[in-house]
């Protein structure tokens, strides 16, 4: 199928060392022999070995625009599975422009946000699992996040999906061929081997769908909420967690009325920690509002971080977070531990039935044990990066449920005795969930909202 010749700017519009302009499609190469010069003007790069780079220059007619590098990329052994030619230029925004807005003369049109990703996926290079996990490698915002998107994008969902999507149409093919042929093929015990088969992929469901949280938490980093009275401290942990003064701290009690959010690194974990009002009885009506934004954050958090002044004794303030604390994770800081203790570990401990650790934000003291404390939360037995494959998209989760309530039906249709032609029509419905995720069942208005959200030249 012939298609027309795209073309994009690959890397930021900022002035850099170099800048690359792409094309892809079937007059990619018919384009640069229209305009690359080689330094003895001898050479046709249509007529190149595929996967190799040529020194020369882009002229527009008898202008010379740039001294550039092009690499040569023949389909079908390219990202795109079409002819693909990459220009590396000068890294001004001038130049850059201009040497696009040369290929776009001579026969390329503009590219559309993730049409080159979107061209391997309807070329079969990628499925739409590893399409997507493009756009997230590029969005990664920590290393277990870019190790997952890479994960996703050697095909691990995808062989893992197609593993089950295999096991259930080879069911329902035993037992269309049975109902046809029942002279020949014995359906009488398939029953109990079927209910085996789907009890093994429901359980392969099951493992994926436990993984979702944790890829969530790897995609979008950790929902962090500080928690405590006013004038406990929780700004000043903000701002030795950021290393700058973000928050304002006074001595003032109940000086942070909003939330102040922003996002940190601790031993490569994400985190996107929310500062927040002090929680106490007020009756200042803004700081009210403050107070209610804070529990609200804490209720949709994944981890709370709850800062308590150990200068003073604990108050009916201390009681309700605690009380709100229960059965959640979090991890408790008796703060101001330069000062004269009024609160040990073991009463807090003993409260809260948390860790505590003993910090002073003024001081900067037990930070590290601190972070190393939110490293074990998340890594020993909570949260753990490895080879497993997880879970890091929404609509991956989505397919994965109504997959299992279809074999759920499989299951109970068995166990009900009904007739094999009943088994079917859910495992065909399981079959075809499981291709939306991998793109086997979708409409273009999907896949043209997916490719949206990348960036122009991917």
């Amino acid at each position: 199928m012939k298609t027309d010749t795209i073309a994009a700017i690959t890397t930021g519009m900022t002035n850099a060392g170099i800048s690359i302009v792409r094309m892809s499609g079937d007059e990619a190469l018919e384009i640069i022999d229209k305009i690359y010069c080689s330094p003895k003007k001898n050479k046709k790069l249509s007529e190149a070995a595929s996967h190799t780079v040529h020194y020369g220059y882009i002229l527009d007619g008898e202008q010379t625009i740039d001294e550039v590098m092009v690499l040569i990329m023949k389909g079908p052994n390219s990202y795109t599975r079409e002819d693909v030619v990459e220009i590396d230029c000068h890294g001004g925004v001038v130049v850059t422009k201009k040497i696009l807005e040369t290929v776009i003369k001579y026969g390329a049109r503009v590219a559309e946000p993730g049409e080159f990703t979107k061209r391997a996926f309807v070329n079969g290079r990628i499925d739409l699992s590893q399409a997507e996990a493009v756009i997230d490698v590029i969005n990664a915002k920590n290393e277990y996040a870019l190790s997952s998107s890479m994960s996703q994008l050697k095909g691990n969902i995808l062989n893992r999906i197609k593993e089950i999507r295999d096991n259930v149409i080879h069911d329902v093919a035993f037992i269309e061929a049975a109902l046809d042929d029942p002279e020949h093929i014995e359906i009488g015990n398939f029953s109990e081997t079927l209910l085996s088969n789907v009890e093994k992929n429901i359980n392969i469901l099951d493992k994926l769908l436990e993984s979702a949280d944790n890829g969530r938490l790897l995609r979008e980093g950790i929902k962090t909420v500080i928690v405590g009275k006013p004038n406990a401290g929780k700004s000043s942990l903000m701002n030795v967690l950021l290393g700058e003064d973000r928050a304002i701290v006074t001595d003032i009690a109940g000086t942070t009325r909003d939330t102040l959010e922003e996002t940190i690194s601790i031993h490569g974990i994400t985190l996107n920690i929310i500062d927040t009002a002090g929680i106490r009885d007020t009756e200042d009506v803004i700081e009210e509002i403050g107070v209610k934004k804070a529990k609200e954050n804490a209720e949709d958090a994944d981890l709370i971080i709850y800062v308590v002044d150990g200068s003073i004794d604990l108050d009916q303030n201390d009681y309700d977070i605690i009380e709100m604390i229960k059965d959640r994770k979090c991890i408790v800081l008796l703060n101001k531990t330069d000062l004269d203790s009024k609160i040990t570990d073991s009463q807090l401990e003993s409260l809260t039935g948390k860790t505590v650790i003993r910090i002073s934000a003024k001081e900067g003291t037990g930070i590290e044990e601190f972070e190393a404390c939110i490293k074990d939360l998340f890594y020993e037995g909570k949260l753990n990066f490895n080879d497993e494959v997880y879970l890091t998209n929404i609509r991956h989760k989505a397919a994965i449920v109504e997959s299992r309530e279809s074999l759920e039906q499989v299951k109970q249709s068995i166990l009900d005795g009904m007739p094999e032609d009943f088994y079917s029509i859910d495992l065909l419905s399981a079959y075809n969930s499981l291709g939306y995720i991998i793109g086997e069942m979708v409409d273009d208005d999907l896949v043209n909202t997916i490719f949206k959200e990348f960036c122009m030249g991917k």
